[in-house]
């Protein structure tokens, strides 16, 4: 299993709708409004690098009201 975090930005006034969202996509593990440079910050999972990017790009980044993502794979050292 592979897991992210992917910080968010929206437009003004749009985190909690983006958050809501979201976390209703599966292999999304929490979606929260935070505060900060990033708006939402989301844990997700999934079977390979390769699904995760298909997760961020073909589902979390066509949200409505999402300006920027930045994916940040886990890693166990």
């Amino acid at each position: 299993m592979v897991q992210a975090y992917i910080l968010i930005q929206t437009e003004v006034g749009k985190a909690t709708a983006v958050a809501e969202s979201i976390a209703k996509i599966p292999g999304v593990l929490t979606a929260e409004d935070v505060t900060g440079p990033y708006d939402v910050i989301v844990r997700a999972e999934s079977e390979s690098i390769d699904e995760l990017g298909r997760l961020v790009v073909a589902k979390v980044q066509q949200v409505d009201g999402i300006t920027r993502t930045l994916t940040c794979p886990v890693v166990r050292l």
